[in-house]
Order: C-alpha cells, then structure tokens, then sequence
C-alpha cells in the first residue's frame, strides 16, 4: 500500500470512529445516569426504612460502634440467641416470643447485621464471643446465661461457654456449624454452609448500592417466612450495602472461627443440648458431625427437628422453643 492509499484508509477509519463515538458517548451516559438514580433510590429507601423500622431493642456502645440487642421476658438464666451467617435477631420472631413466656431471652445483631453498626475486623469465633459479652455487660444484662447458637452462632457459643464459663449454665446447638467442615475437604452436592467468598464477593454489596437488590429480593423470594409484622423490617435490613459486606466479612471469618472452636475440647458436665434437624441431608458429614459434638460435655442429649432442614428456628420453630425451654428448666 503506498503513502497515498495509506492517508485514504486512515480517513475512512477517522469517519468511522467519528460515525460510532457518539452511540459510545449515549451508552456510557446511560449507565452513569441509572447509577445515578439506582444510588439516590437506594438512599432515599434507606432513609425511609430508618424511620419506618427503627431498632425493636436497643443499641449498645461496646468500644466506639453499638450493637443492637432484643431482650424480652423476665427470669433466669437468661437466655442468649446467636443467629447464623447472614442472619440476625428478626430471624427469631417465632421462637423469642414463646421463650419469653418462660425467661428472659435476648438475641441480638453482629456488627453491620440487622440493626447493628460496623465493626472492626477480623470476624472470628473468639472475636464474636468478646463482642457478645462485652455487649451483654454494657446492657447490664448479667448472668447465669444459656447460650444458643445457630449455625455459624454454634462457633461463637462454644467459644462463649468456654472463655466465660463462671457466667454459663447451659449450652444449646441449634445445627451448629462444625469445626471439622473447615479441616476435611467435603465432596459431593454441597450446600452454602461451605461459602468462601471468592474474588467477586465484593459484586452484591456493590449492587445494593444502587439498589439492585432491593429491586430484586421480593421477585426472587429471597424473604423467609417470618411473623407477618417483621417481614418488611427484614426487608429493610437484609437490602442494605453494610448487611451484605458484613455476611462477607464473617464468611471470611469462618475458617478461624473453626479453629478457635475446635481449640474447646470439654465443657466438662456442663449441661449441653444438640438440636439436629432431620432433613438436613444434603451437606455431607453433617450428621455424623452433629453427634460427634455430644462429646463436648459429659451431661449431653441430641433432640430432632423432625420436619425441618437447617433453619429450625423458621421451618420448625416449635422445635427450637422445646430445646431451649428444656434446657431452661434442667438448669434452674
């Protein structure tokens, strides 16, 4: 191609660049203005949310950030709920009301869930166990306490009992994670009690941002089954950016959390109820694991939630009440 072909070329490019620069142009205003307005709704959602749904309990200073905790009835021990990954103290509404008839019952949110504030990192077992009981001292909340925990919550309880084991009567693991699924490599069909979050786990906090998933969580059915006045509350919470980073944030945790709890061998007699659900069938190991945590105590039991899979305290909240109510009544 010689000097005067190459100058025509290079004109007919210029033309064509110049012909699509514009559909670029109206592309990228586009995107920048729906992120525009995805941020202003989500703002305005946020702000909305905050008067319509303010903190059923009360929120507690424990070193520069507040955790929100709901306790209701009276009596003792007092009961302690911690709830599992993603999940906070609205998930409870079936259970807390019946407890209460009997003690006091106190469930509460890790930082950034739920109605609680951020907190530092890292989000381990033993980091969760100084939380909660600096929590409950700054409540004035004192003890004997039972504690419960729930899935990941089955971490921070044992760590709990042990750190604090003056001021513990009772234990009840609810599905409690195991510190075993964190050292054995599990195989076959495998359920979200393995989440790590990989290098995108940073896409849903991203998305709530701009209002993507509050858009999306009705339509998808993402909303549990809850008592008919804290579905919406839970709405509001769960579609937060600072919700979805925290669920991150203690995913990450996970693993050391493991090890801290695998570092409680015995909690000597104290008194220790498994609650194993059924029909949780689909995580390999999990059954063998759940018996393998009457260990812990040699005054143990393992109870079933006949008809339900891994949240109990949702799909067989019946189940939950008469595990913790049981335990209440042996230790007073």
């Amino acid at each position: 191609m010689n000097n005067r072909d190459q100058r025509e070329e290079n004109r007919k490019l210029k033309r064509g660049g110049r012909r699509y620069m514009p559909w670029l142009g109206w592309i990228v205003g586009a995107i920048g203005a729906l992120l525009l307005i995805g941020a202003v709704y989500e703002s305005m959602a946020e702000a909305s949310d905050a008067k319509k749904y303010p903190p059923p309990g009360q929120l507690v200073d424990v070193g520069g950030y507040r955790l929100h905790i709901k306790c209701t009835g009276t009596g003792s021990p007092t009961v302690v709920i911690d709830a599992g990954l993603g999940d906070w103290s609205t998930l409870w509404g079936f259970v807390q009301p019946e407890v209460a008839k009997v003690t006091r019952v106190c469930t509460y949110d890790r930082a950034g869930s739920g109605w609680s504030e951020a907190g530092p990192l890292p989000r381990d077992a033993a980091h969760f166990a100084r939380e909660l009981h600096t929590l409950l001292q700054n409540a004035h909340i004192p003890g004997p306490y039972v504690i419960v925990g729930h899935s990941l919550g089955g971490l921070t309880a044992r760590v709990f009992a042990h750190e604090y084991a003056s001021e513990v009567v009772g234990v009840v693991l609810i599905e409690s994670m195991s510190p075993q699924q964190f050292s054995q490599q599990p195989t076959g069909a495998q359920s979200q009690l393995y989440y790590k979050p990989g290098p995108f786990s940073f896409i849903q906090p991203a998305l709530a941002r701009f209002g993507v998933v509050r858009m999306l969580v009705k339509p998808l059915g993402l909303i549990p089954h809850l008592p008919a006045n804290a579905q919406e509350a839970y709405l509001s919470r769960l579609a937060r950016p600072s919700n979805l980073q925290a669920t991150t944030y203690d995913a990450q945790g996970m693993p050391a959390g493991g090890t801290e709890a695998a570092g409680v061998k015995s909690f000597g007699n104290l008194p220790l109820i498994v609650l194993t659900a059924r029909q949780h069938t689909d995580t390999p190991g999990w059954q063998a694991w759940q018996t393998e945590m009457l260990q812990l105590s040699t005054n143990s039991q393992q109870l079933f939630a006949e008809k339900s899979g891994h949240n109990i305290e949702i799909e067989e909240p019946e189940a939950a009440v008469a595990a913790i109510i049981q335990m209440v009544s042996e230790v007073r």
